[in-house]
């Protein structure tokens, strides 16, 4: 929408201001000491204290789970998330039809603002890494924080600059080299020269402590799953058995565990005047709920507190303006994401994950009246959220499309939310480990024995066969909105399909981001763009 793009490019233009290899800033750190007021829990669920709190703090600022950076370019050009032109509400210039039909170009705000978003992040690690109050573990975290920075970078824009030093420039490295950066990093925080299933981490400086605010061994395993498992993208070179052992090694530690029936907790966003809404959230949608501080499946995530550690804006993103009425938010949403119809189908009824993922039929407030929408635009009054879309532009309906709501919402919510955004967790693991181990072995039915855990988590009956469409939508019904599914179809070959209201892409080019045109021209002809733009 219109206000909040102004707000964009604001931001665009303060950092703009930067050469993208002249990084420096000066670094503010969080608020990290509780908020007590009485009769208000702003406790945050714990977070990094020391000299890394400023380097995981930049995981908020990298646009991990906000509007216009890292978590929009990696869910609008995908079959999972959409931003529809609404008359003259959203349509910002035609740059979210262009993420949704792999229009983009070099001067695409958000290619611009995710690349300065993620080399301001790494710079914040840098200044850290430069100093000298960092003892091994810290440092071992730190590199470890910085290539997954660099994994980002790697997966979005492929030919970037690594650099390691505040102030410092370097040329501009090749796909596989920046690959082999990432690579090398990680290995060196994980103490071994090479990931098998025999490997020893004794020797790690990282440590073994299950906090999900800061880097241990599982969570650098974890990243290098990652990195491994989309390899053969990256470089050419498939490294299935890599990603394989790194994800067993997590999985058969026992450290972590799948949030089952009896994990729980208690629903914030229930409604006195609703009798559907149930007083506890457990499995699946415990996972993500407002309050899953602490939950036993996340690995590595991003401490989000409405009160001290903002960036999280889900509801305001998602959610029709009157659904401010649902959970009495103190401010009103945008009105803007919502999931493509096929997406949504591809969920059978009874799968806990659906009923946890989307917001979906009549709407209803506090306490339990309908909600309306007094400028409703289909003739219908109470507002009712379908899962068909009737156009992508001009003239989307203002309540067309499932939305977003797996990341749950809480009474009283303010527009910053509450909840962890894992970026390793255990259900995830099973996935990658699954699948590298079917193309390891050329049968997808080797990865049966993983999906079937999650599948019996979701309450849905477990498959005797399966190939790798059905993969793919599988791991779609459990990853769902955290911010996957670009970096899945470019692997799994469907990136340049057509889907609803976009064509097959002419060109395989826009699996990667144009090199932004602003820090080409800032780089002094030390950036080259990327193929194809």
């Amino acid at each position: 929408m219109s206000k909040f793009l102004k707000f964009l490019f604001a931001l665009v233009a303060i950092f703009a201001v930067q050469a993208c290899t002249d990084l420096e800033e000066d670094l503010v750190g969080d608020v990290t000491e509780d908020i007590n007021i009485e009769g208000i829990d702003t406790g945050g669920g714990g977070g990094s204290a020391g000299p890394l709190s400023a380097a995981y703090a930049s995981l908020r600022g990298a646009g991990t789970a906000n509007h216009g950076g890292y978590y929009s370019v990696q869910e609008l050009p995908t079959d999972e998330m959409v931003i529809c032109a609404k008359g003259g509400d959203w349509f910002d210039g035609g740059i979210l039809i262009d993420l949704h039909r792999h229009t983009y170009d070099a001067t695409h705000a958000f290619v611009n603002g995710t690349w300065v978003q993620t080399y301001n992040a790494i710079n914040t690690v840098n200044e850290l890494l430069n100093g000298d109050n960092l003892d091994a573990n810290q440092t071992a975290q730190a590199r470890s924080l910085r290539a997954y920075y660099y994994f980002r970078l790697l997966d979005l824009y492929g030919r970037v600059k690594i650099i390691t030093s505040p102030g410092q420039d370097a040329p501009q490295a090749s796909r596989a080299e920046v690959f082999a950066f990432v690579e090398s990093e990680l290995l060196d925080a994980l103490g071994v020269s090479e990931i098998s299933s025999s490997m020893d981490l004794s020797g790690s400086a990282l440590g073994t402590d299950p906090n999900p605010y800061a880097m241990n061994q599982f969570g650098t395993l974890g990243i290098i799953a990652k990195l491994y498992l989309n390899a053969e993208v990256y470089t050419g070179t498939a490294r299935w058995q890599e990603a394989a052992d790194a994800a067993s090694y997590i999985i058969d530690r026992g450290v972590y565990q799948l949030c089952g029936d009896g994990c729980k907790v208690a629903n914030q966003g229930k409604r006195a005047g609703v009798a559907s809404d149930p007083d506890e959230l457990s499995g699946f949608a415990a996972v993500f709920a407002s309050n899953n501080e602490n939950n036993p499946e996340h690995i590595f995530s991003v401490l989000y507190d409405e009160a001290s550690a903002g960036g999280m804006n889900f509801s305001q993103m998602n959610l029709h303006y009157s659904s401010q009425f649902t959970w009495n938010f103190d401010a009103q949403p945008w009105n803007g994401y919502a999931t493509l119809e096929e997406f949504y189908n591809s969920f059978e009824n009874g799968d806990a994950r659906k009923e946890a993922s989307f917001i979906v039929g009549q709407q209803l407030d506090f306490g339990g009246s309908a909600i309306l929408d007094y400028a409703s635009d289909d003739g219908e009054l109470v507002l009712n959220y379908t899962p068909a879309i009737n156009e992508l532009t001009p003239n989307s309906l203002r309540e067309a499309g499932a939305r977003p709501g797996k990341f749950s919402f809480k009474q009283f919510g303010r527009p910053d939310m509450d909840n962890d955004y894992p970026i390793v967790r255990l259900g995830e693991v099973y996935l990658m480990r699954g699948e590298a181990r079917a193309r390891a072995a050329g049968d997808w039915n080797v990865s049966l024995d993983d999906v079937n855990v999650l599948r019996a988590r979701a309450k849905v009956n477990s498959y005797s066969t399966i190939d790798a469409d059905e993969f793919l939508a599988e791991r779609g019904r459990e990853m769902f909105q955290e911010g996957v599914r670009r970096m899945d179809l470019i692997r799994f070959g469907k990136y340049n399909d057509a889907w609803w209201e976009k064509p097959a892409d002419p060109s395989d080019h826009v699996n990667v981001f144009p090199i932004p045109f602003e820090q080409l021209q800032a780089s002094g002809g030390t950036l080259t763009q990327n193929d194809g733009y």
